[in-house]
């Protein structure tokens, strides 16, 4: 008898499918990634398919025109066991570009690559496939002329000031995600120059995940939110991504960056930019130099702590655009210096036997310096987010006379895939002529119709030669300002997948930068890695992945392996014998303390005066002072009121770098359970600090802030448990006193001799 109620029809189905997980999971608990666990080593042996798993279903398979085809769904997924083109041909390598020799340039003719990032480029509409969540700024970048002996590009003559849109993002998160996550940084930014468009398309990690473009979409399927569930968002703690970083270990580089400090960045202001490849200067008289770019701010590099990344993601996840916006607004320019690492441009195109065309490789800067060649300055905020900020297009083959690419085969595709991008994004062809990327140069090209063109063109005769319309456009010269490719000899060679030798070592790199890294630094690696692999299903994969750690260091290994609770494996390959590079390390540097946040606590029986003299003290300093009482309005009678900027039930001490306690904080109304969880148990006692206030300070405390009090301010501290003989902890007579202090410490980034190390 067929079911007739459609209700019991859909419990049995619950049931079923809840019958079904319970099958599957050795322990019954869900988030298994898929119907069958892996093995540590990648498998080999050809297979169909895994069938779905027990919950899983899809649409119902009816025609474009909605009748039911009763075909089975099967058929409308994936089959066969072996790797095909979108034809149905079948793939003999995926994993290297079609080169003329291992070291040559990529051949144009690859038909996969071609269709691989093609397709790739086209996967997501409208929002970027990567970098989707971003803010952007205008500012000018003054040229020193220190590049001139280097290159001709002209805006980078002395004295020469550019105007640029600079688009700050996050990787793997949508656009509605948050900003605090643990990922990479993009750092993109676009010149205006008198020679047309200049993109410095980079990210704040010097390295990269992969060696060789055609990698690049399943490095980013693998980190993106598991296809089935579309969790986890905007984060690489999940199986997939960390299936693929340990079946490629040229990832491990990249991934250790992720896993430290500078995978949660304090603010963009506070966060360095690289263009990751090696790029090609050229001067006037056509000699060529080989360059990696560096942006380094001049705040310093400063990061969160990962329990602030997490509290912020909740409590403000526009955290990272409020700060660089309201910096801008405030008049604490964010700045950054633009530098060159330089090399010799040999055939051989490496560097102290490190092989420059290899993206997942760094020079570390004690073998190189950074030579600062320009002064960015950001300094105004867009008037409309979609038609700039998510508008703007970039594209690594944006480039200007002076500056060329090289034979980096992960650039290579770049160069490919950006203009697909943007084709899809942006509706078509024109997308430069959409305001926030049209060049400030002359445009005289003979490109033609197309969607969204807004340009109108004359004449008769957009080809070349004509004489219909006098001639023109004329072809220039390099005397004349022409971009003209470097004239590069290629070797004879055969084409080839396959990479270089070079390519082959995917721990030096890795194990350098653990051993720049200083004792606090190495502690939270330790805690990242534990973390992310923790959120593991697989145990297979947190196996994997401690293999790879112990080929990096063992220290490392054992500290994640405790963690995770499993054994640390022993290397299978030699320690690599590298000196650290004490540069890479965050910690040890004095920095400006300009648009830093000092809350001020206080009440309306706390020091007004102190308030009003610290405020403008805070002020004076190039800093932002942000009042903080038990409730909004203002403080004080008459034309000296103060005006409340956050409430104790609106601060967390994530959004400040300092703390001053300005006389004894009063109790607010609201400072109950009820009304405000965070106030915990009523505050009975007047007087009594209130428990937010508590709760402020330890975090505080904890995060390693600076930590101030006077008149009384100290009681409040004392009620938090934290020592007034604490390191970063200042008490005084006055608050413009105690001020002067925790300047000093603010310049540190953090007080760090409050993170002990395990050593």
């Amino acid at each position: 008898m067929s079911e007739t109620n459609p209700l019991k029809h859909a419990a049995d189905k619950v049931a079923k499918a809840l019958r079904g997980a319970a099958e599957g999971p050795e322990d019954g608990v869900p988030g298994k990634p898929g119907p069958e666990s892996p093995p540590v080593a990648e498998p080999t042996e050809p297979r169909e398919p895994l069938p779905p798993k027990p919950d899983q279903t899809g649409p119902d398979t009816v025609s474009p025109t909605g009748q039911p085809t009763g075909a089975d769904q099967a058929r409308m997924a994936q089959s066969g066991s072996y790797l095909t083109d979108a034809q149905g041909t079948r793939l003999y390598d995926t994993d290297h570009s079609l080169k003329a020799g291992p070291r040559g340039p990529v051949l144009l003719q690859d038909h996969h690559l071609r269709e691989k990032v093609m397709h790739f480029d086209h996967e997501r509409i409208p929002e970027r496939v990567v970098h989707a969540r971003g803010a952007g700024v205008h500012g000018v970048f003054r040229s020193y002329g220190t590049a001139a002996g280097v290159t001709k590009a002209a805006f980078l003559a002395e004295d020469t000031e550019t105007p640029v849109f600079v688009r700050f993002s996050t990787v793997l998160g949508s656009r509605g995600s948050s900003d605090t996550v643990r990922d990479t940084r993009g750092f993109a930014t676009k010149f205006y120059t008198s020679e047309g468009v200049f993109d410095l398309v980079g990210n704040n990690i010097p390295v990269f995940f992969i060696q060789d473009a055609i990698k690049f979409p399943d490095v980013v399927h693998a980190a993106k939110p598991h296809p089935d569930r579309e969790i986890p968002q905007a984060q690489s703690a999940h199986d997939t991504f960390w299936d693929f970083v340990t079946l490629h270990t040229e990832a491990t580089h990249h991934t250790l960056w992720n896993m430290s400090d500078r995978g949660i960045p304090r603010s963009y202001r506070t966060m360095e930019g690289f263009g990751v490849h090696t790029f090609r200067l050229v001067d006037a008289a056509g000699a060529t130099t080989l360059v990696k770019f560096h942006w380094k701010p001049k705040l310093g590099v400063h990061s969160l702590v990962w329990e602030e990344a997490q509290i912020i993601n909740g409590v403000d996840p526009d955290f990272h655009r409020r700060d660089l916006y309201d910096a801008i607004e405030s008049g604490a320019y964010p700045e950054w210096e633009l530098g060159i690492q330089t090399f010799p441009d040999t055939p051989e195109q490496t560097f102290e036997g490190i092989d420059l065309l290899d993206a997942t490789n760094l020079v570390p800067e004690e073998l190189a310096p950074v030579q600062p060649i320009g002064l960015l300055t950001l300094d105004r905020n867009p008037s409309n987010y979609f038609a700039e900020t998510e508008q703007v297009a970039f594209h690594v083959g944006h480039l200007v006379p002076g500056i060329d690419v090289t034979d980096d085969p992960l650039l290579a595709g770049r160069l490919f895939s950006y203009l697909d991008t943007q084709i899809t994004r942006l509706g078509g062809p024109n997308f430069a002529q959409i305001p926030i990327n049209r060049p400030h140069s002359p445009v005289n090209d003979m490109l033609r119709d197309g969607f969204h063109q807004t340009a109108v063109h004359r004449g008769v005769a957009p080809y070349r030669p004509n004489s219909l319309d006098g001639g023109c456009p004329f072809t220039a010269g390099a005397d004349t300002g022409a971009f003209i490719e470097t004239p590069v000899k290629v070797p004879e060679a055969t084409k080839v997948r396959e990479a270089p030798e070079s390519f082959d070592d995917h721990f030096s790199q890795p194990r350098r930068f653990w051993l720049s890294m200083s004792p606090v630094e190495r502690e939270h690696i330790i805690g990242a890695y534990s973390f992310e692999l923790a959120k593991c299903y697989e145990q297979a994969i947190r196996e994997r992945a401690l293999q790879v750690l112990a080929n990096i260091d063992p220290e490392l290994c054992a500290g994640v392996a405790a963690g995770l609770g499993l054994p640390a494996p022993e290397p299978t390959v030699p320690l690599a014998e590298v000196e650290p590079s004490p540069a890479l390390s965050q910690v040890g540097h004095t920095w400006p303390t300009d648009g830093r946040i000092v809350g001020i606590v206080t009440g309306p029986d706390g020091d007004l005066d102190g308030v009003r003299a610290v405020r403008e003290e805070v002020l004076s300093g190039g800093m932002v002072p942000l009042i903080v009482a038990p409730a909004g309005g203002t403080l004080g009678d008459g034309t000296d009121a103060l005006t409340v900027q956050r409430t104790y039930a609106t601060a967390r001490s994530v959004e400040f770098d300092a703390l001053l306690v300005a006389g004894t904080p009063g109790v607010g109304a609201d400072a109950y359970g009820a009304r405000d969880a965070k106030a915990g148990s009523p505050a009975a006692q007047l007087g009594t600090p209130d428990p937010r206030v508590g709760l402020l300070l330890a975090e505080a405390y904890r995060h390693g802030k600076a930590i101030g009090a006077a008149k009384g301010g100290e009681t409040a501290l004392e009620a938090a448990g934290i020592p007034l003989d604490a390191p970063g902890v200042v008490a005084g007579d006055t608050a413009t006193a105690v001020l002067q202090q925790l300047t000093r410490l603010l310049g540190a980034h953090r007080v760090w001799e409050r993170f002990p190390s395990a050593a």
